[in-house]
């Protein structure tokens, strides 16, 4: 069974294997820590996974990932970021595109965010199809948008209206 839940003191030392994972890290944002430490997975608990609607994701009892969607300010207050990720064993298995609609659930029920959208690395197939598999599509592309580990790349973006 799938669910979200909020993230707790237990989850630490899995946060710390699973985002020590180079390809788990590949197009994850550079504001992540590498090497990802107690220390990191500590604040990661206490205070920033409490910003936005973020949520730990758990299957049959196991903490397997993160996903969430953040508020934007002023203009686009009714609008959020989502951002996710899973841990490499269990990609491939409908997991991540599962968990999203969960979210957009929670978002709908809980306040009057209107619109979601994402952020991908050009080249992050798999992203890409789990968004466009609950419904976002691709929005444009901002050419040298994201600047990671010395290299420019490519940010495509994707947007569903979810109210």
């Amino acid at each position: 069974m799938l669910r979200l839940r909020r993230f707790k003191t237990d989850d630490a030392l899995l946060l710390i294997n699973y985002l020590n994972n180079p390809e788990v890290m590949q197009f994850l944002s550079p504001k992540i820590p590498n090497p990802y430490t107690i220390d990191d997975a500590r604040w990661w608990i206490e205070t920033g996974s409490k910003a936005g609607h973020t949520f730990a994701i758990e299957q049959n009892g196991h903490f397997i990932g993160c996903i969430g969607a953040v508020a934007g300010e002023f203009e686009y207050s009714k609008s959020a970021e989502v951002g996710y990720w899973l841990a490499k064993e269990y990609w491939g298995q409908r997991i991540t595109s599962q968990a999203l609609v969960l979210l957009i659930e929670k978002i709908q029920q809980s306040n009057d965010i209107v619109r979601l959208h994402a952020v991908v690395f050009e080249g992050n197939t798999r992203s890409a199809k789990v968004l466009e598999k609950v419904g976002f599509a691709q929005e444009g592309c901002l050419h040298k948008a994201i600047y990671k580990q010395g290299d420019f790349h490519n940010a495509l973006v994707y947007g569903k209206v979810i109210a």
